[in-house]
């Protein structure tokens, strides 16, 4: 390639276009009016196209702003070379051969320590804090022994955009011939492990099979082909002696037979009693979820004709979601409308029929019994069992903790205890506890407050003569001086002052107490007529939920007041607990 001359004045490259018979200059109209039927003559076909330094034809049908030539260019004649990648300015990339060096140049190893090199193992393309090597308890700065050979110098390598991604740059080709060497020994392994296993049939089947052997290779069935080295029998493509389609059944009115596509789509057989294996393509054809795929496809034509974008083949899982949402409101108005049925024209009972295995008494499972319900032959019935410890009954008991329940309470059902990990009392203990402590109600909560006020007050009342005791005391001993007379006087007015304030206290006391009894019994009587009340509540609402939904009354809201402790104690001991496995027996 020519390179351009970088100062060529514009003179010489108007000299120089001149030089060229097939380029007129254009100084003219004529020659601008030659120039133009030239390059419509090139463009036609009928004048040769224009030829560049390296003697290729430059195609006519290029725009001008392409194929012409800057001024600064240089160029001698028509070229496109201005519009190729400059070779100076084209970057060089690395060879496909050419990759970093592995391991260490072991051709130079230096004997003697060298200065700036590695103090622990003596390299020089290296410093101690980048050594690999097992750091030495005395470098060779100092012993001179044992000096690494130095790594090899990088190149610096210029990798283009392929080259960064190609997985298998730097790949030594030598260390796939391993990899081949090993499947060559396992495959000749192979090979020598089914050779000698055909040497040993053949040698075990020498003296048995020697007529057959004989004839192997002279006479094959119709449609094989028998190796007798490898003992293989292979099944041509197509079996001749099969029968053929139009040979089934020879009846005109039959199954028709399409001899350009070798087809039977009907079954010949139809309407006879013959029990063959062919029944025509359209039997295999639609078997198996062939069905489905069309039921599915006809659904999702019924969908689009109303106005669901969905589509088979496009969104599969939304189809398959839609199907199995119409399919299961289409059942439960099947049911509903079964169910309006039967309940008003009656036969429920009818319907109500034992499984199919109890009503054919069959079952796969063989199994022999002797005359005393012993299992002879086959498999016994496993009894399921949990994972948890079972028939342990520690502590002399016959039944397990929790078997027994009352009044809020588990025990054992052999001796009615309520504590656990006790040892079992048999009879003698039920006899004793038979009936359990209930658990404590709101009466019992307002009595024992009552009876802890009485404790206090009568705490007070002995505080209160212990003190007046005291303060007589301590008025004696200071009056020792006073008269005799005067103390027995002071003495009698005192008692009877502190016997009149007793009984006065004593009779406010039983005041009280005639009022907490009256109060605790209007207590209890306003928690029996809560009972009631709940009772006859949880009955109207039993009523109510068995009622039809259209004929139940309105429920109105309008009396919503908050509940007494009554009513909450009442709701609290009539309430089921569905988790509770003795709830059942309550009401018996």
């Amino acid at each position: 390639m020519t390179t351009p001359s970088a100062n060529v004045p514009v003179s010489v490259i108007l000299k120089n276009k001149s030089e060229f018979e097939d380029e007129p200059r254009k100084k003219s109209r004529e020659d601008w009016r030659k120039a133009k039927e030239l390059e419509e003559a090139r463009k036609a076909g009928t004048a040769p196209a224009a030829v560049d330094e390296e003697g290729k034809d430059i195609n006519p049908h290029i725009p001008q702003y392409i194929s012409a030539t800057p001024w600064y260019f240089g160029a001698e004649g028509p070229t496109l070379k201005h519009q190729r990648p400059q070779p100076e300015k084209q970057r060089q990339f690395s060879h496909l051969d050419e990759w970093y060096k592995r391991g260490v140049d072991t051709s130079k190893v230096a004997v003697k320590y060298r200065k700036g090199a590695c103090e622990n193992c003596g390299a020089v393309t290296h410093k101690k804090k980048d050594c690999m090597e097992r750091p030495r308890k005395i470098g060779a700065k100092f012993t001179n022994a044992n000096i690494a050979p130095d790594e090899f110098v990088q190149p610096d390598l210029s990798v283009d955009y392929d080259g960064k991604r190609d997985r298998w740059a730097g790949y030594d080709p030598a260390e796939h011939r391993a990899i081949v060497e090993e499947y060559q020994k396992i495959e000749d392994a192979k090979r020598q492990m089914r050779a000698d296993k055909l040497n040993a049939e053949e040698n075990d089947e020498q003296d048995s099979d020697k007529d057959e052997d004989k004839y192997v290779d002279e006479v094959d069935m119709p449609g094989t082909k028998v190796d007798s080295k490898q003992r293989i029998t292979v099944r041509n493509l197509r079996i001749r002696e099969d029968t053929a389609k139009y040979l089934r059944n020879l009846d005109p009115n039959s199954a028709y037979y399409d001899p350009k596509t070798r087809s039977m789509r009907d079954n010949p057989y139809a309407g006879t009693d013959q029990e063959v294996a062919y029944r025509g393509e359209n039997f295999a054809r639609f078997s198996g979820d062939t069905q489905q795929h069309a039921v599915a496809q006809l659904f999702a034509w019924d969908a689009h004709e109303r106005g669901v974008d969905v589509h088979l083949l496009a969104e599969p899982t939304k189809l398959e979601l839609l199907k199995q949402e119409y399919d299961k409101k289409r059942d439960e108005l099947k049911d509903e409308a079964r169910g309006g049925v039967i309940k008003r024209y009656g036969g429920a009972e009818h319907l109500q029929a034992p499984p199919a295995a109890l009503l054919l008494a069959q079952t796969e499972d063989y199994v022999e019994y002797s005359r005393y319900g012993k299992v002879i032959k086959g498999q016994e019935k496993q009894v399921i069992r949990s994972k948890y410890e079972e028939d342990v009954f520690p502590n002399n008991h016959t039944s397990v903790w929790g078997s027994y329940w009352e009044g809020g309470h588990w025990g054992y059902r052999c001796c009615h205890s309520f504590v656990k990990n006790s040892y079992c009392t048999g009879d003698a203990g039920k006899q004793v506890t038979d009936v359990p402590t209930p658990g404590p109600t709101l009466i019992d909560e307002q009595n024992q407050k009552v009876r802890e006020t009485d404790i206090l007050e009568t705490k007070e009342e002995q505080m209160v003569v212990a003190r007046d005791a005291e303060q007589n005391s301590d008025s004696s001993v200071n009056d020792k001086d006073s008269s005799d007379s005067s103390n027995e006087e002071e003495n009698w007015k005192s008692k009877t002052e502190r016997k009149s304030k007793s009984k006065k206290k004593s009779k406010k006391r039983k005041q009280k107490e005639k009022r907490r009894n009256k109060k605790a019994n209007k207590d209890e009587d306003k928690l029996k007529e809560a009972l009631r009340k709940e009772v006859e509540n949880q009955k109207e609402a039993d009523r109510l939920l068995k009622m039809d939904e259209r004929k139940r009354p309105y429920n109105s809201m309008f009396e919503v007041k908050e509940p007494t402790a009554e009513e909450i104690e009442a709701f609290q001991m009539k309430r089921k607990r569905d988790e509770d496995p003795m709830a059942h027996f309550l009401n018996k």
